[in-house]
């Protein structure tokens, strides 16, 4: 099938990659324009623009697409599919409407609950013991068009929301082919959305992070797997920040946020306990909590309570 692929971070790359290997052409690339990262703010491409060029694909980044001039080489183009994952840009309706079988989007969750720009983090800081990723038909709405295929995950007691990105993504690149294929012999089958069913997922922020151990151990863990590993789940300790990136539920109990043990380290939460596996002090690369202990020196448990 004649494809554009529409996508931007590393989430995107896997379903790239398989509709590539799976022998589509792929006329062209649409991502987001380089940024600067790092210290020294060297202009960096997009995941998905190195390996469009790995594969010589014609590449576009566009700042907006609502000007007329992407319909217009979009329909020079003349893409039987418009495939999107997290592209990061809404599309008009000139370009939805454009494609035979329609623009299709990969979505991290399973729709309609999740919709928006954190579904996979947002399913791990409520706890949810399943998730997926849905293909869906879209429409002008935010994640509201008729849904096309789903894959379901379990999600693991202890698995960060970086970990299930990770699978997530794998999920989605089988689930696009398999929408592919379905097209071209006419089997999709379009299921309406549910919108008193909906959710919705939205931007994470630096304003997250902090970890409030009045809550149960459940949340406190839920909380730090959700926002590994950005924004990042952080507390304070003896008067210094810092991030804790690996829980586990662990017994005990106490005064919320007060450590009840060095070895391992568990700290008190408003019904019970987690023990911290990973931690960084501010300033300080992330450690495991036994060298993380070590340079406490003569701290005692009873000295210390998180805040």
């Amino acid at each position: 099938m004649r494809i554009v692929f529409m996508g931007t971070p590393d989430f995107a790359v896997p379903c790239l990659e398989a509709l590539i290997k799976d022998g589509n052409e792929i006329a062209a690339v649409y991502t987001q324009p380089d940024k600067p990262k790092g210290r020294g703010y060297t202009m960096t491409p997009p995941p998905v623009k190195v390996l469009a060029m790995d594969n010589n694909i014609e590449v576009f980044q566009p700042t907006t697409l609502k000007d007329g001039e992407a319909a217009r080489k979009l329909s020079e183009l003349a893409p039987e599919m418009i495939v999107v994952v997290a592209y990061g840009k809404i599309l008009p309706k000139e370009i939805i409407d454009l494609p035979k079988y329609g623009c299709v989007n990969v979505h991290a969750s399973l729709l309609p609950q999740y919709r928006g720009a954190s579904p996979i983090q947002q399913a791990v800081l409520d706890g949810c013991k399943k998730t997926g990723v849905t293909a869906m038909c879209m429409d002008e709405g935010l994640d509201t068009g008729d849904m096309l295929m789903k894959t379901e995950l379990e999600i693991g007691e202890n698995e960060t929301a970086d970990e299930l990105h990770d699978r997530l993504s794998a999920a989605g690149a089988e689930l696009i082919v398999r929408v592919v294929h379905a097209a071209q012999d006419g089997t999709l089958v379009r299921e309406k959305q549910d919108d008193s069913l909906s959710s919705y997922a939205g931007m994470l922020t630096k304003k997250m992070s902090a970890i409030d151990f009045t809550k149960t151990a459940a949340e406190v863990h839920n909380k730090v797997r959700g926002l590994n590993s950005w924004p990042g789940a952080s507390a304070v300790l003896d008067g210094k920040k810092v991030k804790i990136h690996k829980t586990v539920i662990a017994q005990g109990k106490g005064e919320p946020g007060q450590v009840l043990s060095l070895s391992p380290l568990i700290a008190a939460c408003g019904e019970g306990a987690v023990e911290i596996k990973e931690i960084q002090p501010e300033g300080k690369k992330k450690m495991d909590a036994k060298a993380f202990v070590n340079g406490l020196r003569s701290k005692k448990a009873d000295d210390l309570k998180f805040t």
